[in-house]
């Protein structure tokens, strides 16, 4: 019933104001009129919220821009609209967001789809209710002499990857360039930075476009006494090589959504909020840097502004709208998690996953719910920005 009330008045909003610009009336009446109903819209939603519902969102990584959407839902209140009280519980190294998720911990949560649908196929009753990320972040990085500029490439060098389930683009290239992981390559275990590769322990370094690869950028070159460029090496892009796999994707309890209409409205309600905080750091870059230092990020500005930016490029423009999952994307995934082996031969997953594992309804109504409040959902006008890196992301 809140979110109704909520709805129903915005869309009172858009009518009046139709109504108001049918009727020849001045800018300046309808921008009144409009004033007005908004003031009384937002005076009956905080009377329909008498009792915010608490809910708790599990990150699946330290507190940083990659997560910029819904720190900012939280500090421009865009939760509190929705009548929602959110607690951002901070991820880490060994905290499975998944999890979390499915031991009821926490009501929603942030993950890979890859090992997300790992976690689902061994009995976690979870479901991708919105796909944020659209496109894969995931790079291999490496010093223009080592002349690594395609997967096939990796013959024969020492290959950096992170483990934990974030190495499984890396196989699917290997796999897709005809190459053996256990024989035609040496794969070596990863710290979560590029120390490895600028100390030449590593030919190629796995990175993340919005992350590590910045943070090569943001390392003085000592043989210049200047800051590396983007000159000075090769990057593969696995999404431009054709595996790359969905990524950062909201995810619900399926048992939850089946069972507790309650919960499957406060569902749809918190990933309309989510994705208006997403909107709004879309058009407000630096406003959302700010925001996550606030919160604790241990990165520098600099390195906070470029992740934000690198991160909208992976979700905007969005054609179906911010949030939707894709099915061809979602095929593609699940089929690489299907096909791509292991050192031990291994498969991420060893069957298809069920229809039940994602569903665009919630994404559906949330999107609804936007489309009420205005919001630019789909953001086909996005443009990026230029980011200049400062010495250590300073």
């Amino acid at each position: 019933m809140k979110k109704r009330s909520v709805r129903v008045a915005f869309a009172g909003i858009a009518a009046l104001s139709l109504f108001v610009a049918a009727c020849g009336g001045s800018d300046d009446a309808a921008d009144e009129v409009a004033d007005e109903s908004t003031e009384e819209a937002t005076e009956e939603a905080a009377e329909t919220c008498t009792t915010p519902t608490p809910v708790k969102l599990q990150l699946q990584w330290f507190i940083q821009a990659q997560f910029a959407g819904y720190f900012a839902a939280q500090d421009q209140g865009f939760y509190a609209d929705q009548c929602l009280d959110v607690t951002i519980v901070e991820g880490g190294v060994d905290i499975v967001p998944q999890t979390e998720l499915a031991n009821g911990n926490v009501d929603f949560a942030i993950s890979w789809v890859s090992k997300a649908l790992a976690s689902r196929e061994a009995g976690a009753n979870i479901v991708n209710i919105a796909q944020v990320f659209q496109r894969s972040g995931t790079l291999q990085v490496s010093f223009k002499d080592k002349n690594i500029t395609k997967p096939e490439d990796f013959a024969g060098k020492k290959i950096g990857n992170w483990g934990y389930g974030n190495e499984f683009e890396i196989f699917a290239a290997l796999t897709k360039a005809g190459l053996d992981p256990a024989k035609d390559v040496t794969l070596v275990q990863q710290q979560f930075d590029m120390v490895g590769l600028l100390s030449g322990d590593i030919d190629a370094a796995e990175a993340m476009t919005y992350n590590e690869y910045a943070q090569v950028l943001e390392a003085v070159n000592s043989a210049t006494g200047a800051l590396y460029t983007a000159d000075d090496f090769n990057v593969v892009s696995y999404e431009e090589a054709g595996v790359g796999m969905l990524q950062d994707a909201i995810w619900a309890s399926g048992e939850r959504l089946a069972s507790d209409a309650a919960y499957a409205d406060t569902a749809a309600k918190f990933v309309a909020a989510s994705l208006q905080g997403w909107a709004y750091c879309r058009d407000n870059v630096e406003s959302c840097r700010d925001i996550v230092l606030a919160k604790g990020s241990k990165l520098g500005a600099s390195h906070q502004l470029w992740q934000m930016n690198e991160v909208n490029k992976l979700i905007w423009p969005a054609t179906n709208g911010v949030g939707f999952i894709d099915e061809a994307a979602w095929t593609r995934t699940a089929t690489l998690s299907q096909e791509t082996k292991n050192l031990e031969g291994g498969t991420v997953l060893t069957k298809a996953p069920d229809a039940e594992a994602y569903t665009n309804d919630i994404v559906t109504q949330a999107l609804d719910i936007l489309a009420g409040l205005g919001v630019d959902t789909s953001g086909s006008a996005y443009a990026p920005i230029e980011v200049t890196l400062n010495e250590g992301g300073n």
